[in-house]
């Protein structure tokens, strides 16, 4: 029975995430579009172009007001981002993307509102701020441009009333004038910033969803294969000797190869529900789940299965989907193995070993292998929707689906790993 205490924590859950339909949860996005090239561009122009906006303002077309200090502060800002490899990522960290979306706040809603209201909402500000309106949706989620703006322009307000130097004050009609103007600026960047949100969405939906169709498609041959598996185990004892045996064995491959695609097949499925995952919750056993999952992993071998090691130090209960936990420890198993299969050591007992303990409210689950490792540009982007580590047969949604169920559940999940030196998945989650 479930204590108080857990039954609240399980409304909270319910509270925060209200649908159970399949429809697409939107995703804030600090950075759109990431990548280093981007990353780096908007970095240089923030780092020379404040600089040069200074001379331009100040010696060629004089502005009312200027500020050496403030705008070489906002271009080490810029300079900043260039330091900054992880805002390249995608998705990026939590800590990577609130000082990315402290650093958009800074130099574009309150340093531009901060402008403008120093210089008296001259044309030059107005022009200014209209523009970094529709840069600022342009740069990052509608949402958070959103509050931005509103938070950011409210602040520059604030602070220009009490630090800020004398200006002309706005007329009654230029005020009007200016408000109409920011007005029409903000509405289109709200705009643009929701259809190119939803056109995103549609895109990754399509892609997943074309992945899910084709996997169940593959079930037909499948089938196929099992019937004729069937008929060559049947027609084994009618050949005896070596010739019935080897028929017997092929039948029984067969049968093991179709049970593996299936698995496949039901974890492609699975991953092609990566952006609309269900939001019912149950209260879950950490031990149950990693040992139901374990028990009908379709092994390659005895080798294979002997190599994965359960250690319970300590059980705990948490709130989740059990199917989709289900799917996060066949992922994590999955990649482990084939970590383990291409080093060059043959497959021990223990090699991956996988950890179960609670301290506090805070309950792990570790899995340990002693694979290849990866370098730190690979953990970088492994939980990347489409980035695969195996170029062969990888899809790039198993660790990008393992991330959002887990964050769904209200838990982190992080990697350690260098080359030759294998892996640790770390999965922390609230105890229920």
């Amino acid at each position: 029975m479930p204590s108080p205490r857990a039954l609240l924590q399980l409304a909270r859950h319910r509270l925060r995430h209200p649908s159970s339909s399949g429809v697409l949860q939107p995703l804030l996005e600090p950075v759109l579009h990431p990548s280093r090239w981007r990353i780096r561009a908007i970095g240089a122009s923030m780092f020379l172009g404040h600089p040069l906006f200074y001379l331009v303002w100040t010696h060629w077309l004089p502005q009312p007001y200027e500020n050496l200090w403030l705008r070489l502060l906002v271009a080490g800002l810029g300079l900043s981002l260039l330091a900054i490899p992880a805002a390249s990522v995608a998705p990026p960290s939590r800590a990577t993307a609130v000082v990315v979306t402290a650093i958009f706040w800074l130099t574009l809603p309150w340093f531009f509102s901060w402008m403008y209201f120093c210089n008296g909402g001259n044309a030059v500000w107005l022009a200014s701020v209209g523009a970094m309106l529709l840069i600022y949706y342009h740069l990052t989620d509608w949402r958070l441009a959103t509050v931005g703006a509103a938070s950011g322009m409210a602040v520059a307000w604030v602070m220009f009333e009490a630090f800020g130097p004398q200006a002309p004050a706005l007329g009654l009609e230029l005020a009007a004038t200016n408000t109409v103007v920011l007005s029409f600026c903000w509405y289109t960047g709200i705009v643009l910033g929701l259809s190119s949100s939803n056109l995103r969405r549609e895109q990754l939906n399509f892609t997943l969803g074309t992945m899910g169709i084709m996997a169940h498609e593959l079930r037909t041959p499948l089938a196929t294969m099992q019937l004729i598996a069937e008929a060559v185990r049947n027609e084994a004892p009618q050949h005896g000797g070596e010739s019935g045996e080897r028929l017997q064995q092929l039948g029984q491959r067969l049968n093991h190869l179709v049970r593996n695609m299936n698995h496949q097949i039901d974890m492609q499925i699975t991953n092609a529900r990566l952006t609309r995952l269900p939001r019912n919750a149950e209260r879950i056993s950490a031990a149950e789940v990693v040992q139901a999952a374990l028990a009908d992993y379709p092994y390659r071998s005895t080798r294979e299965r002997q190599a994965v090691v359960v250690r319970v130090h300590a059980d705990f209960h948490f709130f989740g989907s059990p199917a989709l936990f289900s799917q996060v420890v066949d992922n994590l198993t999955k990649n482990a193995l084939r970590s383990l299969a291409a080093a060059s050591s043959a497959i021990q007992p223990g090699d991956l070993l996988i950890e179960i303990g609670a301290l506090g409210q805070r309950g792990r689950i570790v899995f340990t292998d002693n694979g290849v490792g990866m370098d730190a540009v690979l953990r970088k982007r492994i939980f990347q929707p489409f980035f695969s580590t195996d170029r062969g047969t990888g899809h790039g949604l198993g660790l990008a689906f393992c991330q959002r169920v887990v964050h769904a559940a209200q838990g982190t999940i992080r990697v350690k790993s260098a080359p030759h030196q294998g892996a640790v998945f770390t999965i922390e989650l609230p105890v229920a």
